[in-house]
């Protein structure tokens, strides 16, 4: 989307601010402070919201906000005594006052002339191209993608053509879009297959058929001798981009859509962009299109989930006072999802956090093991079932699980969680020092809540480092000054004895 203002373009699909068709530079988050006001030119953005989105709910400074206004103000020739543009309302927040118009993106294809996206994404998996010196191994270029056929068909939120079609396009001089046309289908997995020696290169793009843009390319490497291995990674690796870029990638093209136009399934995918931030005003957002996307699709078994997810934040982090009242509500809607779709791993993972609310770890346990076995490279499901054994007290296998969604999706949303996860791994067993090095990691990962940061403060008061211990400490205070370790415990209810005990003295320590 392109918004203009009197001499002015901020192009979101560029990340460009353009004065007269000129280029302007600007820091990113001056650039992110503009298209938040210009977004929302309709209304009053407060200085929390713009906190919470452009800051992700980091402790700042008013000083550090005022001064990004500043060089938002100074990039479109503004200042603040004329606020042609960006307005202060005092002790509220800022508006952008001046007239805005919104086009299109010039490299964002036709999307006025693309069908409704009301259904699952699909995709066509070619038959990968051999080049170089591949005598002897030629059938590799069609056993690799044979092979993510079958394991793409596991996915139940993800409509894959069959052999027998995709296999019959072998073009040399690939034309996507037309592969697009042809299969009916959104996404294209091509790659090619290179023997150079005793090495072997494998590369595998995931492609738009509608624009040709490139939404994902990878290349896998090693000697010709470990082709079994070098499969596995592939497998493993496709299938964890593929869970993570395709709803990145739809999110990003259901901002180009009329919010009241949205399709199920692009406001199931905008709703989870918003719901992964782990904040009060997105939680909002995303229930608000998720309530659109079961609206158009009651039996949408994805969005009722998304749903169990939305109320289970809302008790997670105590956005309510009426704790029971959202975990109630969280199962209710995993219930529902299951009735749908028994099978689909992020139902079943929610089904498992709701028990978690209750303290049930045992059964949330059960639940987060059929998401995994379900679909075994499921990083969230991987992630959500280490946190829930190292609260269980069953420490080893934590690590391992945890370590794995680390690795199957290094840019995870919930990424911070994960770090922080690892980091509780090595308290519960007295290894202070890399309990430290992970809590600060995650705490200081985009994203990171107000819960990520207690446990920072934690281990490093564990650890004996109690200077960085109370800076933490005090970030918690200045988002939250009323949470104590009775909301801390009551989050991460945890089995172990010895384990609580050495945490809850750490949180009286901190005067928690």
């Amino acid at each position: 989307m392109i918004y203009q203002f009197g001499p002015f373009e901020l192009d979101l699909a560029t990340v460009e601010l353009r004065a007269n068709g000129e280029v302007r530079d600007i820091e990113p988050q001056v650039f992110a402070v503009l298209a938040l006001l210009i977004e929302n030119h309709a209304r009053l953005v407060s200085k929390d919201e713009l906190i919470e989105r452009v800051w992700h709910g980091r402790v700042v400074s008013d000083a550090a906000v005022a001064s990004r206004v500043k060089s938002a103000r100074q990039a479109i020739g503004d200042d603040g005594q004329s606020q042609r543009f960006i307005k202060t309302i005092h002790r509220h927040g800022f508006r952008f006052v001046a007239p805005v118009s919104a086009a299109r993106s010039a490299d964002s294809g036709t999307p006025d002339h693309r069908p409704e996206r009301d259904s699952r994404p699909s995709i066509a998996v070619l038959p990968f191209r051999a080049v170089g010196h591949c005598e002897g191994h030629e059938a590799l270029a069609s056993a690799l993608p044979d092979e993510l056929i079958a394991e793409l068909a596991r996915l139940r939120w993800l409509f894959v053509t069959a052999r027998g079609s995709s296999f019959r396009i072998r073009a040399e001089n690939l034309n996507v879009g037309e592969v697009g046309r042809l299969l009916d289908v959104r996404y294209c997995l091509c790659g090619t297959v290179e023997v150079s020696g005793r090495r072997l290169g494998v590369t595998v793009d995931l492609i738009d058929t509608q624009d040709d843009g490139i939404v994902w390319a990878e290349r896998f490497s090693g000697r010709i001798e470990d082709v079994h291995s070098i499969r596995d990674e592939i497998r493993t690796g496709v299938l964890a981009a593929l869970e993570l870029r395709i709803p990145m990638h739809e999110a990003a093209l259901a901002r180009l859509t009329v919010p009241e136009n949205l399709s199920a399934w692009s406001a199931y995918h905008l709703g989870l962009q918003h719901l992964y931030r782990f904040n009060r005003l997105d939680n909002a957002a995303a229930a608000r299109l998720l309530e659109h996307a079961v609206s158009l699709d009651p039996r949408f078994a994805r969005a009722q989930a998304g749903l169990s997810f939305v109320h289970f934040q809302t008790a997670f982090m105590r956005y309510t006072a009426d704790v029971t009242g959202e975990s109630q509500r969280a199962r209710q809607f995993a219930e529902r999802a299951l009735e749908l779709d028994p099978l689909d791993p992020f139902v079943n993972f929610t089904m498992g956090r709701s028990y978690w609310l209750e303290g049930d770890l045992d059964s949330s346990l059960g639940w987060l093991e059929r998401a995994t076995s379900l679909s075994p490279n499921y990083a969230q499901g991987l992630y959500a079932q280490a946190w829930t054994e190292v609260l269980a007290g069953h420490g080893p296998g934590a690590r391992t699980h945890v370590d794995l969604a680390m690795r199957l999706s290094p840019i995870d949303p919930l990424g911070y969680a994960m770090m922080a996860t690892r980091a509780f791994t090595h308290m519960v067993v007295g290894e202070d020092n890399e309990a430290a090095h992970w809590a600060e990691r995650g705490a200081r990962a985009p994203g990171a809540h107000i819960l990520i940061l207690m446990i920072a403060a934690v281990a490093h008061t564990l650890n004996g480092n109690r200077e960085r211990g109370e800076y933490w400490a005090a970030g918690v205070r200045e988002r939250d000054p009323a949470i104590n370790r009775v909301d801390f415990m009551r989050a991460f209810p945890m089995k172990p004895e010895a384990a609580r005990a050495r945490l809850s003295h750490a949180l009286v320590q901190l005067g928690f």
